[in-house]
């Protein structure tokens, strides 16, 4: 494959990227824009069902697990959530039309914006779940609700603003590290979030649920055409649907409702605009709720390094935005979100390339925005919650984790396989303390357990805590290392060490609070952990990673660096 140098974006510089399409000559004229195809369609019902379907987990999970009144959570949490949605993907779609002007190319395609997974679960379980458990112990059902979305929406707007400030430094933080140690963190995000978790819901209705998956694979992975050329994920879907409601009337189903209560059938129009009571609300509680700020940074650095990781994922396949503004709009996109009741971060969504791969140009990127906006300003996704069963939905996810995770491989180099593969790593212990989630008590108790389970446990937890930033170091680490690049190999595991003494990554304690060393210590004391997290403490953590580094730099003092090429060559065992 011939390739070809491209220099798009004030802050990325040239690079190397496979042609999607003829490169212009200095006297060829630009293409004209073809900002809609029929690939639009196909990735307007992927994007939009992938959005729907983390709507429905946080509508599921807030009602179905912590028994939060399903009307407060359509009424008050979903409208500012899609609002969020809606802001960012006309800002992406009017980006890609910028993209298109500047580069004179007619196949741009808009990078995808959408509710993160990951946030959609820590934001639930570790935020407004247990505000709410606390609040419901002094307060009726509605009023702990009201008090749990203002703590919601207070992280939310702290999010919005960390990210904006992120977003002046994320077109550095692109340029030196590695597309391996990029494309390997969001490898790790895509398997593990993006396409094991949803295969838990399907699984759980098999007959609809793995028919719509064989249709997605069918027809979006496989590239098979259906007749008429309907559209893959809107055939999986109906198919999927039809099939679960035929068995509900056969008595072979959970039956009608098993998402939610019935929705009415009057038309409302619902935009909270809760900021002047949220206001007031703060100024009596803002130490309690600047008490959950640990737990919401990590989850919004996160989707900055997803966001970069995104940006270097559309780069790969042709079109290159700049990285600060993408990270800005995911800001400003998850502010608006928190100002409307929102209560679920925004961010750019690893599937440019599987949307890219369908033909979609900007189309697809309208009609979302568009069509999530009027879904929860005009109330018809209760309709959606109530109708649409998440095994039927929720295949469309694990299609978008497989393309990323084989683009990854594709964009990167083969003497980085290596790399991408170790920073998945992190992320099966992260499926791992999910897994201990479901069947530990509380906060993951461990005094009920043997003590070399004990360890175990906390190992994982540990392991798992901050693995998407794990994951970005330790991708990095090994890449540089490959190509000889040591000092930058022993920058990432100084960092990596910094990280870990304040709990950035590998916290010991099940939440994952970024706190001092001393204070995390003194709560294992407090949780009776600190027998099973002996040896594992941040200090020691950091320790391992510093005397690490040391160990590097005496190599690439003493030792010599692979010649260029060599990395690429079997390795006789």
């Amino acid at each position: 494959m011939s390739w070809y140098l491209q220099s798009v974006g004030s802050d990325d510089g040239l690079e190397e990227y496979p042609p999607l399409s003829t490169p212009m000559t200095e006297t060829a004229a630009p293409a004209r824009y073809v900002w809609a195809t029929r690939g639009d369609i196909n990735a307007f019902f992927g994007l939009m069902l992938d959005n729907l379907g983390d709507m429905i987990l946080m509508a599921t999970l807030l009602v179905g697990v912590f028994q939060m009144p399903a009307e407060f959570v359509l009424t008050k949490m979903i409208p500012g959530t899609a609002v969020g949605v809606m802001v960012g993907d006309l800002i992406f779609t009017a980006m890609a039309f910028g993209l298109a002007r500047k580069t004179g190319r007619s196949d741009v395609t808009a990078m995808p914006l959408g509710l993160d997974t990951p946030s959609t679960f820590g934001t639930v379980f570790l935020i407004i779940g247990p505000a709410y458990a606390l609040a419901r112990g002094k307060l009726d059902a509605e009023a702990a609700a009201q008090h749990a979305w203002y703590v919601g929406i207070a992280m939310l707007l702290a999010s919005g603003l960390f990210k904006l400030l992120c977003s002046l430094v994320s077109g550095f933080v692109r340029r030196v590290v590695p597309r391996a140690g990029l494309l390997g963190s969001l490898t790790a995000i895509a398997l593990v979030i993006i396409s094991f978790m949803p295969l838990i819901d399907v699984a759980s209705q098999p007959i609809a649920g793995f028919v719509a998956l064989t249709l997605i694979l069918a027809t979006l992975t496989a590239r098979w055409e259906l007749p008429r050329r309907i559209p893959g994920a809107l055939a999986a879907v109906v198919v999927g649907c039809v099939i679960y409601y035929v068995m509900n009337l056969c008595g072979l189903g959970p039956g009608l409702g098993a998402e939610g209560p019935k929705p009415s059938w009057s038309l409302r129009v619902m935009l909270p605009l809760p900021i002047a009571d949220w206001l007031e609300w703060f100024r009596i509680h803002w130490r309690e709720t600047v008490a959950f700020l640990p737990v919401a940074l990590p989850l919004a650095l996160a989707t900055v390094v997803g966001g970069i990781d995104c940006t270097e994922s559309a780069a790969a396949v042709g079109d290159s935005y700049p990285t600060g503004p993408i990270v800005a709009v995911e800001g400003f996109a998850t502010l608006v979100g928190g100002l409307f009741g929102g209560v679920i971060q925004s961010t750019p969504y690893i599937g440019h390339p599987a949307y890219k791969a369908m033909g979609a140009r900007a189309g697809y990127t309208l009609a979302t925005a568009l069509f999530v906006g009027a879904a929860g300003i005009f109330g018809y996704f209760d309709w959606i919650f109530y109708l649409l069963p998440k095994a039927v939905v929720f295949p469309i996810l694990i299609f978008v984790g497989l393309e990323i995770t084989s683009q990854s491989f594709r964009a990167t180099p083969r003497r980085h396989f290596p790399a991408v593969a170790l920073a998945c790593v992190p992320a099966l212990a992260y499926l791992a303390s999910l897994t201990l989630k479901q069947v530990l008590p509380g906060e993951m108790a461990l005094a009920a357990l043997a003590p070399s389970a004990r360890r175990w446990v906390q190992t994982v937890i540990m392991l798992s805590g901050g693995f998407i930033v794990t994951s970005l170091l330790w991708g990095t680490m090994l890449a540089n290392l490959i190509d000889g690049k040591l000092r930058a190999a022993v920058m990432s595991l100084v960092i990596a060490g910094g990280l870990a003494l304040f709990g950035v990554i590998h916290s010991p304690l099940p939440s994952s609070p970024i706190v001092p060393p001393w204070e995390a210590i003194r709560l294992l004391e407090s949780q009776g952990r600190s027998e099973a997290s002996a040896g594992q403490s941040p200090y020691h953590w950091a320790a391992a990673y510093w005397l690490a580094a040391a160990v590097l730099a005496v190599v690439g003092r003493f030792g010599t660096a692979p010649p260029p090429g060599r990395s690429d060559e079997p390795i006789a065992v």
